[in-house]
């Protein structure tokens, strides 16, 4: 399989293939069963990305984290914001994945979008989607992986209602934008 760069439509190394999708799901489940044992908590990314945040705000605005109560609870007084399992969870995801791309030959700078929309158009609506879902991930108190792995394996069924309307919801949008990727 080769891979090419739709900017320039170069020939790039030959990547590995990827790994079967049914073992990749039940690794997947032995690492959310060995979270659920080990830290007592499930994965998720939002906790963690929200916590750097924090670190950050905390280094140039101290002032403002003793005066809001969530943000106390995180980084206030001695605490430390990155003083947390999920931080280092998060950090060691992006390593890994990152890793697992140089070793496997598929880390190489492209942007995935359809012929009918510019690059331009394609990285506004990519900031728009993420915007709105990192709002939508702080507004519910965690993001979509959390709830679907975590919430889903302990038989949530606010977690099952939520999946459902993330998939339904996304069909019944996926016709509008379909230009952005096709």
């Amino acid at each position: 399989m080769t891979v090419l760069s739709q900017e320039n439509h170069s020939v790039k190394s030959e990547a590995k293939p990827y790994v079967d999708p049914y073992l990749a799901g039940g690794i997947l489940g032995v690492v959310l069963f060995l979270s659920f044992f080990i830290t007592g908590n499930g994965l998720g990314a939002s906790g963690g990305l929200n916590r750097i945040i924090v670190y950050f705000e905390d280094l140039i605005v101290p002032g403002h984290i003793d005066r809001v109560p969530y943000l106390l609870a995180i980084a206030g007084g001695d605490r430390a914001a990155l003083d947390n399992w999920i931080v280092f969870m998060v950090v060691g995801t992006l390593l890994g994945g990152f890793i697992s791309g140089l070793i496997n030959k598929r880390v190489y700078w492209t942007v995935g979008k359809g012929p009918q929309i510019s690059v331009q158009t394609r990285l506004l609506m990519a900031f728009i989607g993420g915007t709105l879902m990192g709002y939508g991930a702080r507004f519910a108190r965690g993001c979509t992986s959390g709830q679907a792995l975590s919430g889903g394996a302990v038989l949530s069924v606010g977690s099952w209602v939520f999946m459902f309307a993330v998939f339904g919801g996304g069909y019944a949008l996926a016709y509008f934008v379909r230009k952005l990727w096709n």
